[in-house]
């Protein structure tokens, strides 16, 4: 090919989202030039949405094996073995770009995507989860709009997840400036099947019937793995029917009739239609058992007429999914899908060839090798400088007004308050065996089977990350398994969803490289490897990126036993402090809650964290959990000590609380360092005693009481606030911001 390429190609480059340097590199795997429907596929194969090629060296460097991982990275999900011959299948998605141009279908398509996921692995789906962030609700420019997203994005997932039938059982919300003009929804789902009910999206046997399932192919989601690796530029240049549209009753009854024909034996493999649609599924499974597929698009059921081969191909409709079965025995497949209600028809077959050679009526439209689309997709070690910031290392002088006033405003803030408008549209108790929902520090649902539980925390903090990339998914990982150990739960293995700006800037570049080391060191200390996850890049708009926002979602295994509540059950019980107050410095102190709602600045460094130690704080407060010596036991995170306890309260027992600290009062109340449990015992001796053995603090700091909240620092002002204008300053606070 010569240099200089002509300005149409230059044109249909761009909008393709290819460089010049990937179409050549796609003129030398094809030995001759794409057509246009080759060109589609290559581009959505090669976005950064499917092949990662931006961060793929350096996802590399997670661990990603234990001796309870069954399968890692590479499939639809990862699977963990959790004893009694059973597992479990989880995942983390993003539908970030999606939820922006659409928020209700952009979210629940988010959700239908994820659950796909896990029962194209066998698995039933009993769980949901889901990390959300919207620009601030009172913003005076884009307040009404952030308002419209958020509820958008929250009925969608509600609708999904209610109409399928699966518990949303948790998650986390946040607001900040840099999500205005690009809001992240990023959905987590779990099932359970046994280890011989596994099934994964390889495309074996030569001469196998190739079979599309499900609903029927339309114009919608055209071009949107490319689209969800694009930054926004301007309103006018998002187009909608890059977005799809979901039917979430459909589904359930793909999900019914998927594990029906597993059961029957006959399917080899079987992956859904997600982001790249039939491009992905048929390239993907064909590279992963190194086999050909020959399909003909005349064959794939269609709701549209006059559809090309080229839309086809890049149409990602919802709730289809593409299987494999052993030849001779596709009426039983049939039979299955027909009892359903769902369309199902052989539309090709595996090859020896290891090519994707796409037909329609018969005419060859499309023949590449499955590998060049799923395994060669360019690989870049993009260059990386420091993790950008723009804010001051040192803080401002402040001092506080009224303590008092300031713990009313914070529970009165959008990231602290009551998120129950949320999770009160979500079902969390469908299917009986949510233990603990929405609200709690770890969620938890029993596995009845095995009489056992799996417990579930979805972390992220995008102000920590943006001072120090690496301490902040560090801390992360950090907070997700303490929240499961002061359940009781084990941590045993992570997904995670890594959202960040544009990675062709090298400042931010080097906020995703920081942030994946980090994650690295923690998940290999606390031994909890990472089975799969998704990155979303490009989060951008008009020049302006999102905080990078790793969240992580990690799971635990625990018997199955009554949930110990994060709220003090009652009066005269001992208040204590496992871990101790921390250690802080004003430094420090610059990403906390505090310096956000009180002080409106952001600085510093994130807070510290020995990993040791937190090891420690974890091992004891496991320990004291399952030998039942605590009536309560409530994570310190966001907030620090003064909001921890007043979230203790909002059972309608509060405390009297004094110590004694040699930090300023605003610091000792508000600072975040990790590593720090509240717990209401009866049992003061014996958690001490455990405490003890465990080589860390447990700290009686006052008793519980009905009525007020006080808290006394020697040497320092005193605060007193009746539990019911702490209650109702958080339980209204989202409703009110929501209805300006």
């Amino acid at each position: 090919m010569t240099e200089t390429i002509p300005t149409p190609l230059d044109a249909l480059l761009k909008t393709h989202k290819l460089t010049r340097g990937e179409y050549e590199k796609i003129l030398q795997l094809l030995g001759r030039e794409p057509n246009l429907t080759e060109l589609g596929i290559f581009s959505v194969m090669w976005s950064e949405h499917c092949s990662y090629k931006s961060s793929k060296v350096h996802l590399r460097k997670l661990p990603t094996e234990s001796a309870r991982v069954l399968q890692g990275p590479g499939e639809n999900a990862g699977i963990i073995d959790i004893g009694g011959g059973y597992a479990i299948a989880f995942k983390i998605e993003s539908h970030n770009h999606p939820s922006f141009i659409e928020p209700f279908q952009g979210a629940a398509t988010g959700v239908g995507g994820i659950l796909r996921d896990i029962f194209t692995m066998g698995a039933r789906p009993i769980a949901v989860m889901d990390a959300i962030r919207f620009g601030p609700l009172g913003s005076a420019e884009n307040g009404a709009r952030n308002r419209r997203i958020l509820d958008g994005v929250v009925q969608g997932i509600s609708h999904y997840g209610n109409c399928f039938g699966v518990p949303t059982v948790g998650g986390e919300t946040a607001f900040e400036a840099c999500y205005d003009g690009n809001p992240l929804v990023n959905v987590f789902a779990l099932g359970v099947f046994k280890h011989d009910e596994i099934f994964l999206g390889r495309a074996e046997g030569v001469g196998n019937p190739v079979i599309y399932v499900g609903a029927r192919t339309g114009r919608d989601g055209i071009n949107g793995a490319s689209m969800a690796s694009d930054v926004f530029t301007t309103a006018a240049e998002l187009q909608r029917p890059t977005v799809q549209v979901g039917d979430p009753f459909m589904e359930k009854l793909l999900l019914e009739a998927c594990i029906e024909a597993m059961k029957t034996g006959a399917i080899v493999g079987i992956q859904d239609m997600g982001a790249a649609g039939l491009t992905c599924s048929t390239s993907e499974m064909g590279s992963r058992a190194e086999t050909g597929i020959d399909f003909d698009l005349k064959y794939v059921p269609q709701r549209e007429t006059g559809m090309t081969p080229y839309e086809i191909m890049l149409s990602e409709s919802q709730e289809r999914m593409l299987l494999v079965a052993e030849k001779g025995r596709e009426q039983e497949i049939f039979d299955v899908f027909n009892k359903w209600g769902l369309e199902s028809a052989t539309i090709g077959k595996v090859t020896d060839d290891g090519m994707l050679r796409v037909r329609n009526n018969g005419v060859v439209v499309a023949e590449i090798r499955n590998r060049d689309l799923a395994d060669e997709a360019p690989l870049y070690n993009r260059p990386y400088t420091k993790p950008y910031r723009d804010v001051p290392m040192e803080g401002p002088v402040f001092a506080s007004a009224g303590l008092d006033g300031d713990l009313l405003a914070m529970l009165a803030s959008n990231d602290l308050c009551s998120k129950k408008w949320i999770w009160e549209q979500y079902d969390y108790m469908v299917r009986t065996n949510t233990l603990a929902g929405p609200g709690c520090d770890a969620a938890i649902v029993r596995i009845k089977e095995t009489g056992t539980s799996v417990a579930m925390s979805l972390d992220g903090n995008g102000r920590y990350c943006y001072l120090d990339p690496r301490e902040g998914a560090k801390l992360i990982v950090a907070e997700c398994c303490r929240n499961l150990s002061i359940a009781g739960a084990l941590p045993v293995s992570l997904t995670n969803n890594l959202n960040f700006g544009n990675p062709e800037r090298p400042e931010i570049m080097a906020q995703l490289v920081e942030a994946i080391e980090g994650l690295a060191e923690a998940c290999t200390f606390f031994e909890t490897p990472i089975t799969g996850g998704n990155v979303s890049l490009y989060n951008e708009t008009l020049g302006e990126s999102i905080f990078p926002t790793p969240v992580v979602g990690v799971v635990g295994l625990l018997p199955t036993m009554k949930p110990i509540p994060s709220a003090f059950p009652a009066a005269g019980l001992d208040v204590v402090l496992l871990g101790g107050f921390g250690d802080c410095d004003l430094t420090h102190f610059g990403g906390t809650q505090y310096a956000k709602q009180v002080l409106q600045q952001l600085w510093g460094l994130p807070p510290k964290l020995d990993m040791e130690f937190e090891k420690r704080v974890q091992a004891a407060a496991r320990e004291i959990a399952l030998g039942g010596l605590t009536e309560s036991a409530h994570d310190l995170g966001e907030g620090g000590l003064a909001v921890g306890l007043a979230e203790c309260t909002f059972g309608g027992i509060g405390a009297a609380v004094s110590f004694a600290s040699d930090l300023r009062p605003e610091l000792a109340l508000f600072h975040e360092a990790p590593s720090r449990v509240l717990l209401g015992t009866s049992k003061l001796e014996e958690v001490q005693r455990v405490a003890a053995a465990h080589g860390v603090p447990a700290l009686s700091i006052g008793k519980t009481e009905a009525g007020s909240l006080s808290i006394a620092i020697a040497n320092g002002p005193a605060m007193r606030i009746e539990i019911d204008r702490l209650y109702k300053t958080w339980d209204g606070a989202l409703e009110e911001a929501l209805h300006v």
